[in-house]
């Protein structure tokens, strides 16, 4: 098995891709990509919240054109996602793309690939081959049947090898599929296959709290393994709800250090004081630093004590007040209307 700290490192835009382990974070613009204003906005919102790379649709010659004024807006690496058309890859790569993701099942014959990795070699731009459990290459799998991990990584290596025979290695790899085991298997085989970095994901993984669930459980297992460079969480929504998942993801992997820890009590018939309210209100408050920190919000006397002292900074509530702790201190006892205030300031202060 191909560990992440193992895998060949590609250099994406300013950035370094596998071979370390780091696991970068993506997601992708849901906005036309030649609307380039509107687009230059969300990869830069997304960005300010963690997002290392970002990736936008490239559908026709007009996308493909914006990118070259997407560069200039931008911080971050810029990915474009081709199906179809391999001209789209030639005229982004043209146009200053720092890395184009192309599927296997609908990019066209050998010769179109070749056309692309030329340029490719010739611009320094790493090439993801991405397939798609709902897009696999024809002569591997003709859907006559259900798919498996085993097809999905058979698709992938058709067309690494195509790659390979024109002398072209910065490749990145992604087998995505909707199926949670069968994601799962395939990443494990091919981290066993390849020595290129995988980027992971659940493909049309849902809406938030369901993508979050599946997510979560398809993709750990992998990060605990040390498989997996890159990650994207696939939600039916805003791209931020993407970074902000996949930081948290990260973080609870052991993977992610900037980021801080929330531990929130479920609440019961004991608790006397509005804890979801106050839990909340510290979450959103914590999203916007970028602190790691240990933070607790509890809700009695029967494990709020002890779960607060175990944090950096806790707060227990009582009848209509809380208690306030820094370490394994107690630092002040407040009213619940100044609760959130008071550990803003400590948090502010830590």
């Amino acid at each position: 098995m191909t560990k992440r700290t193992e895998t060949h490192q590609v250099i994406v835009g300013n950035i370094a891709l596998g071979g370390q382990n780091r696991v970068l974070i993506q997601s992708m613009c849901n906005i036309k990509t030649e609307r380039y204003k509107e687009v230059i906005n969300q990869i830069n919102e997304c960005a300010a919240l963690g997002a290392d790379l970002m990736r936008v649709s490239v559908m026709d010659e007009a996308d493909a054109n914006a990118i070259k004024e997407i560069k200039k807006g931008i911080y971050i690496p810029l990915v474009a996602d081709i199906h179809f058309d391999y001209r789209l890859a030639l005229i982004a790569m043209e146009n200053g793309v720092d890395k184009i993701r192309i599927n296997p099942g609908n990019i066209g014959d050998e010769e179109a690939v070749k056309k692309v990795v030329s340029l490719a070699k010739k611009k320094h731009v790493p090439i993801r081959i991405g397939v798609n459990s709902g897009s696999l290459d024809k002569t591997i799998h003709d859907y006559s049947s259900l798919y498996n991990a085993e097809k999905l990584v058979q698709s992938a290596q058709k067309h690494v090898a195509i790659l390979e025979k024109y002398g072209f290695t910065d490749i990145v790899i992604s087998l995505k599929a909707s199926s949670v085991l069968e994601t799962v298997e395939a990443y494990r085989m091919a981290s066993k296959v390849f020595p290129y970095p995988l980027h992971l994901g659940i493909t049309e993984a849902g809406f938030k709290d369901i993508s979050v669930i599946r997510s979560a459980a398809g993709l750990s297992p992998l990060l605990l393994e040390g498989i997996g460079d890159t990650i994207r969480i696939s939600i039916s929504g805003d791209p931020k709800d993407e970074i902000i998942a996949c930081k948290r993801l990260l973080h609870d992997c052991g993977l992610y250090e900037n980021y801080p820890t929330l531990v929130a009590c479920p609440t019961c018939g004991r608790t006397q004081v509005d804890v979801e309210k106050l839990a909340r209100k510290v979450m959103d408050y914590l999203e916007t630093i970028n602190k790691n920190i240990h933070v607790a919000v509890m809700g009695c006397v029967v494990n709020g004590p002890g779960e607060a002292k175990n944090a950096d900074i806790g707060i227990a509530g009582g009848k209509h007040e809380y208690v306030i702790f820094k370490k394994d201190k107690i630092i002040k006892k407040v009213p619940e209307v100044e609760a959130f205030e008071t550990l803003k300031n400590e948090i502010d202060k830590f």
